[in-house]
């Protein structure tokens, strides 16, 4: 699934086309021919491509039904689409992977008129993904990694826009006037900085969880703290915010806003959820906190429970061993004020 008509191994690709295999005298190309070939390919390289991708079976099977999708084969698909990645970053063209949703490729065609069962219609449908949908930009991983990379991405934007409506429909505070979303995500922001600040130095890895009707919301944040000064040649897609002691915290902006927005959620539904702090420092095991939510807050979670939630199949109920080299802690007090609060 490409923006373009063809891609390797389609058996469209090479068409039905008897080829005559007679020798031909072909004229020697000249040095303009050979000046405009070198610069259009130069210029080739300046087009960035989209291609789509169907991630899993169900959505395969479902452009099946399309007599112009001619793959048979989902593991065949995903093979020749690697390869098609690979050989597009060999011709140094940018190319974005995009998440192929059949459901919304037939409502897409349905209300722009084409007919779905055209290559042109699936490159045009292709080409829009990326200003509404789930598209990373290839960077030369395989497809095994590519694929989990898209799919959480999807998830990722669902959530957002889900909780972002979530918070946006709870309107005012029939008591203080406030508007409850706005004050649950300043309160959010608040928690997230109190929990980097007590965390301390080292690489943290937060996991907010909080149940809204019939969705279970998940947001992850990485972040790290330094003593002094991040080290020399440190990423710079990460974002450096100072936390209230005045120790850098850099972590992901958009990691750092989805987080704060699922942990609003959990906040201005006043209902179950909590989180969980997993630290990393060199030379010492890696430190396990967790908190509940309630009142607006967090509360901490004891050493016992910490254990218990992490050494506890969430399915069967079953004892899992604890985990080699990590220790189970209490969480921590965030002492905790008032900010963005309501009333």
């Amino acid at each position: 699934m490409t923006h373009t008509d063809r891609t390797p191994g389609d058996r469209t690709s090479t068409g039905h086309t008897p080829i005559d295999h007679t020798p031909v005298d072909h004229p020697r190309p000249g040095r303009g021919d050979r000046t405009r070939a070198a610069r259009r390919r130069t210029l080739r390289r300046e087009v960035p491509s989209i291609v789509g991708l169907l991630a899993d079976e169900r959505d395969f099977a479902a452009m099946r039904s399309y007599r112009s999708f001619t793959f048979d084969d989902h593991a065949a698909y995903l093979r020749q689409l690697d390869g098609l990645l690979r050989a597009l970053a060999k011709q140094g063209v940018h190319t974005t992977v995009a998440l192929f949703d059949p459901e919304e490729f037939a409502a897409y065609c349905a209300d722009t008129g084409l007919d779905p069962d055209t290559p042109a219609s699936r490159s045009r449908f292709t080409a829009a993904i990326p200003a509404s949908g789930a598209a990373v930009a290839y960077d030369g991983r395989p497809i095994d990694a590519l694929v989990p990379q898209l799919i959480n991405t999807a998830v990722r934007r669902a959530t957002w826009e889900y909780v972002t409506t979530l918070l946006a429909d709870l309107g005012a505070c029939a008591d203080c006037g406030q508007d409850i979303g706005r004050a649950a995500f300043d309160r959010a922001s608040h928690i997230l900085l109190r929990l980097l600040e007590e965390a301390g130095p080292g690489t943290h890895h937060l996991v907010c969880s909080v149940p809204a009707g019939d969705e279970q919301l998940l947001a992850v944040l990485h972040a790290d703290r330094y003593e002094g000064a991040p080290p020399p040649g440190h990423a710079t897609s990460l974002d450096g915010g100072l936390s209230p002691d005045g120790a850098p915290a850099l972590f992901d902006t958009s990691e750092a806003a989805e987080f704060v927005s699922v942990l609003a959620a959990g906040v201005a539904l006043e209902g179950a959820g909590g989180v969980v702090l997993r630290t990393t420092t060199p030379g010492t095991p890696d430190r396990l906190h967790g908190w509940r939510l309630a009142a607006g807050g967090l509360l901490p979670l004891t050493e016992g429970e910490v254990f218990s939630a992490y050494c506890t199949d969430a399915d069967t109920g079953e004892p899992l061993s604890p985990e080699p080299g990590v220790e189970y802690r209490a969480g921590f007090d965030l002492r905790l004020d008032d900010t963005g609060t309501h009333h």
